[in-house]
């Protein structure tokens, strides 16, 4: 591999540090809450690392599990109570939920003002404005780890493989606004597109969130550009990303499959919540 590695694990370790030193400065300890409904492997595992990394930096972790059974009502009645909750200065509400429960719902019962997530219409309204919000966890992350690896943003080409609400579509907005890390002219691409590498080859940056293994091969990347993996599909136990590992002999920048963009997702829904405490003092 010739490419500089995008380390996303030593990089959110830093930001757990800034994070815990931010904490320590502050006259209470900020509240991060899970609300989570049954009993999903992947949802218990992810919110259980986040109680983790709560109690690494010294903010409060609120937990509520909830029965897969349980009606709307009693869901929307929990987020209620989080958003009342003075304790509480940012949470979020654990996807997917079981079937029989509206998810559009329960995002939008939400308090904007504590969306841990970002991904409420009020705070994406405030992306799309260049309003300081609440800002997507993963979006955000990827966005520090080019600025942190130096990689020119401004002005440059970035093509973004995906357009999801959690990375593709925020990602696009972030990256195209007129500000520090940013300014850059952005193709949003998928996978229904015919030819993906007519895009990707024309690229400065490449980010891949489309939750398809090995999309980004070698022979889509203009040698040089730099090559982010926000995509994850699991196989067993094994983790794949979007990109092909060997796009490292020709990228300039790419990164790796396991500690790249996912310990720094982990690392800016910290950072959220400290910011939303922060403005609660205003």
């Amino acid at each position: 591999m010739t490419a500089i590695l995008l380390d996303g694990q030593a990089l959110a370790d830093k930001v757990k540090d800034d994070v815990a030193n931010e904490v320590d400065r502050l006259a209470f300890s900020p509240g991060l809450g899970t609300i989570l409904v049954g009993d999903d492997p992947a949802s218990h595992s992810y919110v259980g690392a986040k109680i983790r990394d709560c109690e690494e930096v010294g903010i409060t972790s609120i937990h509520e599990h909830l029965p897969a059974d349980i009606t709307q009502e009693t869901l929307i009645a929990t987020i209620e109570l989080f958003n009342a909750d003075p304790q509480i200065h940012a949470y979020i509400v654990q996807l997917p939920l079981p079937p029989q429960l509206d998810e559009e719902a329960a995002l939008l019962a939400i308090d904007p003002n504590k969306d841990a997530d970002g991904l409420h219409p009020v705070n994406l309204g405030r992306l799309v404005m260049g309003v300081d919000g609440p800002t997507p966890c993963t979006p955000r992350g990827i966005q520090m780890m080019l600025e942190t690896y130096n990689v020119p943003v401004e002005g440059q080409h970035v093509c973004v493989i995906g357009r999801g609400l959690t990375i593709g579509r925020p990602m696009a907005l972030l990256l195209a606004l007129k500000r520090a890390t940013a300014n850059a002219a952005v193709t949003v691409v998928h996978t229904g597109v015919a030819d993906l590498g007519q895009y990707t080859r024309q690229a400065d940056i490449i980010i891949a969130a489309a939750g398809v293994p090995n999309l980004v091969t070698p022979d889509m990347v203009k040698p040089g550009a730099a090559v982010i993996g926000g995509g994850i599909t699991r196989e067993g136990k094994r983790i794949l990303s979007d990109v092909d590992e060997s796009v490292g002999d020709i990228a300039g920048w790419v990164t790796p499959r396991l500690g790249g963009v996912g310990p720094m997702t982990r690392a800016m829904l910290l950072k959220n919540t400290v910011d939303a405490a922060l403005a609660s003092l205003k």
